[in-house]
């Protein structure tokens, strides 16, 4: 009978996946992209699209050419937020949001990560005690 080896703790994949994309935690600068969708863009839409276009994970957005879905996104994401609105629609916004990584799981699924801001993490840190000692008369 042929001896068969055990399976590997670290298998080798067909497709390995790539290292961690590290998102700017500013988020992405420069202009909006133009609005991919046909028809009218509401006012509620445009806020929303500038809104998606400022996160740090609209880097990544860009650098994959995703405008039409984070458009179909930003259409179903303010209709979801009708009252009133149909969970089939609050349920596709949710999906979408998963694949364009909005939320914390879906940022681990894609390998993104958001670079610590460093001048907001020494804004942020505790004073030392030192700093935090007053002369008292």
């Amino acid at each position: 009978m042929p001896q068969s080896q055990p399976p590997s703790f670290q298998p080798r994949r067909r497709n390995p996946r790539m290292g961690p994309l590290i998102l700017p935690a500013a988020g992405r600068q420069g202009d909006l992209p133009r609005w991919p969708l046909p028809g009218r863009q509401t006012g509620a839409e445009r806020e929303a699209w500038a809104q998606l276009w400022q996160t740090p994970q609209a880097v990544a957005w860009e650098q994959l050419g995703w405008m039409r879905t984070v458009a179909r996104y930003c259409r179903l994401m303010v209709r979801a937020e009708k009252p009133g609105a149909a969970a089939a629609v609050a349920s596709q916004a949710t999906a979408l949001e998963d694949r364009l990584g909005l939320t914390p799981k879906a940022m681990r699924m894609l390998l993104w990560q958001v670079d610590e801001d460093e001048v907001a993490a020494q804004r942020e840190a505790p004073a030392t005690t030192r700093e935090r000692l007053r002369a008292v008369e």
